[in-house]
């Protein structure tokens, strides 16, 4: 297809693009000194924190845990000049899947998206400019317009505002991870709806059972000294 000369100029044009490319891109995978995949005791061991402080979200269809963390120092920058105002881990079966750093609303005052983009492209390479939305990760899961996206086939970081403050939020998942939680997260919403039932009846049952343990505790203290 191509003569001698032209065909191995033509490879020695394509290695030295993904060389450059592999070069620029940064590892999708981490966050500082915070891996995708990690497990939480190595999580709570770089973040010194405690095992007792991860909260539990759901416990079947698997268990989903978050850590919320205000880091006190990192390494690099000094703690007062860090922009990192808090960090939220979550976990699927113990496995790190997200990812969500909230930056301080004080230390990114005036800064524009593309400030933005640029300091996060030096560490991550290129940034995509997806016209989406998705889904902020909290209590209420509404909805943010995706600022820029770094991606490879397995993980993806996302730039957005936040919103519940006017600053930015970065945040990670590892694909495989997140759609394993995601499903795991619809399956515990689908187990409570249909046991609601029978732990509001099971609830009402205890209740009584402790009320009338209670009232017949008291028959027995009160019947033999009662005197008309």
């Amino acid at each position: 297809m191509f003569p001698n000369i032209g065909k191995w100029t033509f490879i020695t044009a394509l290695l030295t693009a993904a060389t450059l490319s592999s070069a620029v891109a940064g590892d999708l995978s981490s966050y500082r000194a915070f891996q995708l995949g990690m497990d939480l005791h190595a999580v709570e061991k770089q973040a010194e924190m405690k095992t007792s402080e991860a909260k539990m979200i759901h416990q079947r269809p698997a268990v989903i845990q978050d850590l919320e963390w205000r880091p006190r120092r990192f390494p690099g920058p000094a703690p007062e000049s860090d922009p990192v105002k808090d960090i939220l881990f979550s976990f699927y079966n113990g496995q790190l899947f997200r990812i969500v750093v909230n930056y301080d609303r004080y230390k990114t005052e005036g800064m524009t998206a593309e400030d933005m983009i640029d300091a996060i492209s030096a560490t991550y390479g290129l940034a995509a400019r997806p016209p989406v939305e998705i889904l902020f990760p909290s209590a209420y899961s509404q909805k943010v317009k995706v600022i820029a996206r770094w991606e490879d086939a397995e993980y993806s970081l996302n730039l957005v505002r936040s919103p519940y403050q006017p600053s930015f939020a970065l945040f990670a998942v590892s694909k495989q991870l997140d759609t394993l939680a995601q499903s795991a997260a619809i399956e515990a919403k689908r187990l409570d709806e249909q046991e609601a039932p029978q732990r509001e009846a099971d609830l009402q049952k205890k209740l009584g059972d402790d009320n009338r343990a209670q009232q017949e505790k008291a028959r027995m203290a009160n019947k033999p000294g009662f005197r008309p």
